[in-house]
């Protein structure tokens, strides 16, 4: 849900064309496939675990835009400031004309803003909230046109044996945790979207108007303000508008980049997420809504424990979605998504980095607004919502050492690197 203008393609597709599609998918995006086919592994050795990780990416299938680019990005950092317990994994997916310059921007300005970071283990929320809201300052001042492009983003911080996630937008980020015979998906992250009732208050509070395609155009009563949820959609999502215009049509309430959307909700504060692993956790996925568009988190773990080589997990999820794009509708989005397992976990700590607990009250402290933490029985989720909306700027916070191992995703070359 992504798709930051306009109505959603989301056309149902004749059953050649679905055909043509399939075969199109098995000759070129196989080649793909096989060719990003990396198994990495990365140690955490104040706890004696090791990261097992893959990922892969597929640009989407637009048929109007054939030569179109992949939007997405994504970043995996290894010995983030040189520790040995400190690792970063993210997607970002971009939207708009030049949501792939916004991505990429991202992508490599965000992790370089957190591995500079001196406070990031003391303070891993503060230093993502910093990090968001800085990489956003400049994209905002760079080159590149983001007035109505930018991008969602997706990230995972594991420092020792505790993941911190923060979210913008609608990507997702999801664990698996072993309960008895059965493995269970739990989210790491919220979609940011209208759907959510605290979001869509946020975003009015700001100016915007808050009406799907089909509302915006007279075709459906306006005044009905509610759509379901992301799972019973139809096609036409919840969309932010000027007060007087029919732009943005953002779909997502969360973004960096986007400048026109802020001015009517749209921020770039992280909501942040807080794991301490324990031996029940076998491993977390990290993906663009093009994976989790028509699969649920729980979809999603259960094909990945199915596999014991996450390769071939990666491969079938995207897949199955890529299929289930184009049986539903006549596109597909880009893909992207990383695997991450968590392998030998056994709660001992030994040297280094111990479990890091962010000091929350410090964390509320440095904020502006209201500030709310809920908790459940082992995820903290830490959120944000500023208390005044008198201008543009109040609903906007404004606020090198390189790693020996990063895999970064190139749009040019349609493959991952390493430095």
């Amino acid at each position: 849900m992504g798709c930051s203008h306009g109505k959603c393609c989301c056309v149902k597709s004749s059953s050649l064309d679905r055909d043509s599609r399939k075969t199109g998918f098995h000759h070129s995006h196989r080649k793909n496939i096989l060719a990003q086919r990396v198994l990495k592994h990365v140690s955490v050795p104040s706890h004696n675990f090791v990261l097992e990780y893959t990922f892969l990416t597929l640009r989407g299938y637009y048929p109007d835009s054939l030569d179109k680019q992949n939007q997405d990005n994504f970043c995996i950092r290894t010995q983030i400031q040189g520790n040995p317990n400190i690792h970063f994994f993210g997607v970002f997916d971009g939207h708009g004309q030049f949501g792939s310059q916004c991505s990429n921007f991202v992508r490599d300005r965000l992790v370089e803003k957190l591995s500079n970071d001196p406070a990031l283990v003391d303070d891993p929320v503060q230093a993502y909230d910093s990090a968001f809201l800085a990489t956003n300052h400049e994209l905002h001042t760079s080159d590149i046109d983001d007035s109505m492009s930018g991008t969602t983003g997706i990230t995972v911080l594991v420092i020792g044996d505790t993941l911190y996630v923060a979210n913008v937008g609608d990507s997702r980020a999801v664990l698996a945790v072993k309960d008895g015979d059965q493995i269970v998906a739990q989210d790491l992250s919220s979609d940011q979207t209208p759907f959510r009732r605290d979001e869509y208050e946020r975003v009015k509070l700001c100016g915007a108007r808050v009406l799907s395609v089909d509302q915006v155009e007279g075709l459906k009563d306006p005044s009905i303000q509610h759509w379901g949820n992301e799972e019973s959609w139809d096609g036409d999502p919840p969309r932010l508008w000027l007060p007087n215009g029919m732009y943005p049509g953002t779909a997502f309430t969360r973004s960096l980049g986007d400048r026109l959307a802020e001015t009517i909700g749209v921020v770039a504060t992280p909501e942040v997420s807080i794991v301490r692993l324990t031996p029940n956790h076998l491993f977390f996925v990290v993906a663009s809504d093009g994976i989790f568009e028509f699969l649920s988190s729980q979809t999603v773990v259960d094909m990945t424990a199915k596999f014991t080589d996450p390769r071939d997990a990666c491969a079938a999820i995207t897949e199955e979605s890529y299929k289930l794009w184009l049986e539903l509708v006549n596109r597909t989005d880009d893909i992207t998504i990383i695997i991450v397992q968590i392998k030998g976990f056994s709660n001992s700590s030994t040297s280094g980095v111990e479990s890091s607990e962010v000091n929350v009250g410090t964390a509320m402290r440095t904020r502006t607004g209201t500030s709310e933490i809920s908790a459940t029985t082992d995820i903290d989720v830490y959120r944000s919502v500023t208390s005044s909306f008198s201008d543009s700027q109040s609903c906007q916070h404004v606020a090198s050492t390189r790693s020996p191992d990063t895999v970064v995703h190139s749009q040019s070359c349609q493959r991952s690197t390493e430095s």
